[in-house]
């Protein structure tokens, strides 16, 4: 019985996707069909070669891999989700999970923790990173509590959020329609409304507030 996983990995930096792909292929059951460098390829990805698992950074050009996890998840439900990012915040590790993610890992991990969540995820269960458990836990307790109040960032749509990771990035409306497939109508719609939810009014302070919530790829 042929017990080889297929894996896509979705990153923007080549040298890592390089490294990635050398420590799995070392594995005898992990096969990479696919690479990514940008959350919309990331998805075209799982669409074209149908993996077990896609490998997923957070911050990426153009579709952010929460937007990206999301517009998998839906289509593809069958294909596993691991997070492999910098993000640390308890923010990003729960929205990660409420988006479909089935296991968060953190760049600084060891490699034997990268297969350590690899063969948790495919014998079906979730995995956390030990290192972030802990932020996680607090996370929810503290929502449990009902201690957070909710901030600008949080009044945001997942829509709202992709325009403002476009804008960060630079992307003229017509650029951002295409990306997204809406009107760039639509799109100046959307940053009227983030400009008013999140009181900046101007491009450049929209751009700093992307960059300070990690949405702009470095």
């Amino acid at each position: 019985m042929n017990t080889t996983k297929k894996i896509v990995i979705a990153e923007d930096h080549t040298i890592v996707r390089q490294g990635l792909r050398s420590l799995l292929e070392s594995e005898k059951n992990y096969k990479i069909v696919g690479e990514a460098e940008d959350g919309i390829e990331a998805v075209k990805s799982v669409e074209a070669y149908h993996p077990d698992l896609i490998l997923m950074d957070l911050a990426m050009p153009k579709m952010s891999g929460l937007s990206a996890i999301r517009d998998i998840k839906n289509r593809y439900s069958e294909t596993k989700v691991l997070i492999l990012t910098f993000h640390d915040s308890d923010e990003y590790i729960l929205e990660a999970f409420n988006s479909g993610a089935d296991g968060y890992c953190l760049k600084n991990d060891s490699h034997a923790e990268l297969l350590t969540a690899l063969k948790s995820i495919f014998s079906g269960k979730m995995y956390i990173s030990p290192s972030i458990s802990g932020k996680v836990l607090k996370g929810y307790l503290e929502s449990k509590k009902e201690i957070k109040k909710e901030s600008s960032w949080e009044t945001l749509t997942q829509r709202e959020k992709d325009i403002l990771k476009l804008v960060g990035e630079g992307y003229s409306s017509t650029e951002m329609g295409e990306i997204l497939s809406i009107s760039p109508r639509t799109v100046d719609k959307h940053r009227s409304n983030i400009m008013n939810k999140l009181n900046l009014h101007s491009a450049s302070a929209l751009t700093l507030y992307a960059a300070k919530k990690g949405l702009v790829s470095r």
